[in-house]
């Protein structure tokens, strides 16, 4: 069935990036329950910590993790059901809204789901039938997870970062995206040049500028894409974040010392380099000449 099925992708490319779409859109509904509740999880792991550090009785609490309990309306609690929960189209039928109390739905959920399923069938498109597809699908479902969670909360959480890390390590093994030694150097020099980023700014300011998060999700976009990579994605990620942070600063209420998140910014150079950073690289090399 599974030689069948891929037999048919290779002959109907059209029918693989639909699929993958597709599959990208599920994968994207399961993100917004990820962007939603790993925070919420993570702060609920530090507040046990705590109260185990300071002796004190650790209360029994429901059950908590990115299946349990079912999604619910946070407005009136109304259960979220299967129907209600087909990526786009639930929204679309629903009209944005609650079924049972009509309290509006972020618009945020669709925005998540059209994102993943859009990139999954262009990484689809790019890479075509192959484990190169699988392993980009990976990459780039983690880096738009990491997207929205940062954007949220100022979190990079580890439980995505360090294993994001690892698995550009063991998918360099084969040189799926480039060769292992540029994946480890790539890794390593991601994470100090922010960390020296961050260092000298702190003795200068007496100010932190970022978190150890973005030293991380840098350090994974090395171990993906290699070290030579990095230079395109610092570029970009710099070049939209002051942009951004500029009109932030010029055209809305924001306040110069209110904390811009980097993560988003540092996602989508990574995103951008995997599917035309060596395009981009060599249109650069050939304009110097």
């Amino acid at each position: 069935m599974i030689s069948e099925t891929l037999a048919l992708a290779r002959e109907a490319p059209a029918f693989f990036v639909g699929f993958v779409t597709l599959i990208g859109l599920l994968i994207g509904s399961f993100l917004n329950v990820v962007i939603h509740r790993l925070p919420k999880m993570m702060a609920r792991e530090w507040r046990l910590f705590c109260a185990e550090l300071d002796e004190k009785p650790v209360p029994d609490a429901e059950p908590f993790n990115l299946f349990t309990p079912h999604s619910r309306c946070p407005a009136c609690g109304h259960a979220v059901r299967a129907i209600e929960n087909i990526p786009l189209l639930s929204y679309a039928f629903l009209r944005g809204k609650c079924r049972h109390c009509s309290v509006s739905i972020s618009p945020r959920y669709p925005i998540v789901e059209a994102l993943t399923g859009v990139i999954s069938g262009y990484v689809a498109w790019r890479f075509g039938v192959s484990f190169v597809t699988l392993t980009a699908l990976l990459f780039c479902w983690a880096l738009i997870a990491l997207t929205f969670i940062d954007a949220d909360t100022q979190l990079l959480p580890d439980q995505i970062t360090q294993p994001l890390i690892w698995l550009g390590l063991l998918a360099n093994l084969g040189g799926l995206f480039t060769d292992i030694h540029s994946s480890i150097i790539g890794a390593v020099v991601g994470y100090l040049t922010l960390w020296t980023v961050y260092w000298l700014f702190k003795l200068v300011t007496g100010k932190e500028g970022m978190g150890y998060g973005d030293f991380k999700l840098l350090a994974a976009i090395g171990a993906w894409l290699g070290w030579q990579l990095l230079p395109v994605v610092i570029l970009l990620s710099s070049l939209v974040g002051a942009i951004v942070g500029v009109s932030l600063i010029l055209f809305t209420r924001h306040e110069r010392s209110q904390p811009i998140p980097f993560g988003p910014y540092l996602a989508g150079g990574g995103v951008i380099a995997l599917l035309w950073g060596q395009d981009l690289t060599q249109a650069y090399l050939n304009w110097l000449h």
